[in-house]
């Protein structure tokens, strides 16, 4: 059983990873040019290998930069204590790099379980090495996996709600079910399967989907065209001279090895370097063509960066659209309305699989069982805003009795770590002013 389940789940694994090369080049901006004829590759060579606007990068940076977890709450209130779990986990710099690899595979993981001495461990996994499995009737985890390899083992961890099996292969690159052999086999007491996998998508049933998607083939045109535009400027746009009357030169003719081949051919007395021309002949005329106008190439790139626009969210000012500027902070924001609302949509995807990771924390923690944990994710605000005007808001709410200081300083986008360390510094302050601890004041 176990032996036919690792082969069924390692070649489901194998069958991603084409779609994963695809879209980690078009990320990194090393995708080949399509849309050009064979004709046109073999005249530009390798001239143009890399000539890539890359759209996708800035599309999947722009909606990660937006996606900040600022806190957790239990039972309403903020717990500073998961807070705490989430640095010592350095998840305020890591979280963005699960929120990247969803945007930009579909989906990513995170693996929770517990250190050496009980401390919850939360590791941060790429789709290239992880694999769930699903209920098709709760839609819930029921195992998953995750293969690597070394020099010269694969290893494989089978993940089970009641168990962990490690596997080992003594070769790489395989993904035989016969060929690995069971390492250790480890208890499950959290009764469920410790990965929690980040999808992004819309949709029920629709597994996650990249958000590069719809954009490559927006791309691949927009790079086809930049590449035409590049080879116009170079064979095209440039003068050309002529000259008519002038006798040809002879030299030999050389073979690909740079041997003569015996045979004469005729050349141009003039090198393209030439600045001047003489001829001793009467006849001998000179002339230049006009060069080709390149801004017919315009109309077409505008038309891509607008699809790329609509498709992505993405605010003329982020393209590198810049006839249409926001005259003000208002106009900006209205700009970039589409964008934060994708921001607000990924927030709710990925917010329950926050969630989740924090039930298995407490339950690594505190022993007990994640169903019975009830926490909820807090996010930074997606849209952009002037820091005078967010604090000129939150102020008057503030001063008008409408809003706690604690929340007050949540909405201008403090950290809960941060905003103790104010109640504290605030304490501080107090207690150089009196001479008395506030707390015996207070108490």
């Amino acid at each position: 059983m176990s032996t036919t389940l690792i082969t069924t789940m390692l070649q489901e694994l194998d069958a991603r990873q084409g779609d994963i090369k695809t879209l980690n080049s078009y990320h990194c901006g090393e995708q080949t040019l399509a849309f050009l004829a064979p004709e046109a590759r073999t005249a530009i060579g390798s001239r143009f290998g890399r000539m890539t606007i890359n759209y996708p990068r800035l599309a999947v940076n722009a909606l990660t930069e937006r996606l900040r977890v600022t806190g957790f709450m239990r039972a309403g209130k903020t717990d500073p204590a998961l807070w705490k779990i989430w640095l010592d986990n350095d998840l305020d710099q890591r979280a963005k790099l699960v929120h990247r690899e969803a945007l930009i595979l579909g989906r990513s993981y995170v693996i929770v379980w517990a250190n050496a001495d009980g401390s919850p461990n939360i590791s941060v996994e790429s789709a290239e090495q992880v694999l769930v499995q699903r209920d098709p009737g709760t839609r819930n985890v029921i195992r998953g996996i995750k293969r690597w390899e070394t020099k010269n083992t694969t290893e494989v961890m089978l993940y089970e709600p009641d168990k962990i099996t490690h596997y080992r292969a003594d070769q790489t690159g395989t993904s035989i079910g016969t060929a690995f052999t069971t390492v250790e086999v480890i208890k499950n007491p959290l009764g469920w399967v410790p990965i929690i996998e980040f999808q992004n998508t819309d949709r029920l049933l629709t597994p996650g989907t990249s958000e590069l998607t719809d954009l490559i083939p927006l791309v691949d045109g927009l790079n086809k065209i930049y590449a035409d535009m590049m080879v116009g400027s170079e064979f095209y746009a440039r003068p050309r001279r002529w000259a008519s009357g002038v006798e040809l030169e002879e030299s030999p003719e050389l073979d690909k090895d740079g041997e003569p081949t015996g045979e004469m051919v005729a050349t141009n007395p003039y090198p393209e370097g030439n600045r001047m021309m003489i001829a001793e002949a009467p006849e001998a005329k000179f002339g230049q063509l006009p060069a080709s106008d390149l801004a017919s190439y315009k109309a077409a790139v505008e038309v891509l960066i607008s699809a790329i626009m609509a498709v992505t969210g993405l605010p003329a000012h982020y393209t590198g659209v810049l006839s249409s500027q926001p005259p003000s902070a208002d106009s900006l924001r209205a700009s970039e309305a589409a964008l934060t609302a994708k921001a607000e949509d990924r927030q709710s995807a990925f917010g329950r699989s926050w969630e989740q990771v924090m039930r298995l924390v407490i339950a690594v923690q505190d022993g007990t069982n994640p169903d019975d944990a009830n926490v909820s994710v807090q996010w930074g605000d997606p849209a952009t805003r002037s820091i005078a005007q967010e604090a000129d808001a939150i102020t008057k709410l503030y001063s008008a009795g409408l809003l706690p200081a604690s929340y007050a300083l949540k909405r201008l986008g403090y950290a809960d770590h941060e905003i103790e360390a104010i109640r504290v510094a605030r304490r501080s302050e107090a207690l150089d002013q009196t001479g008395t601890d506030l707390t015996e004041l207070l108490s």
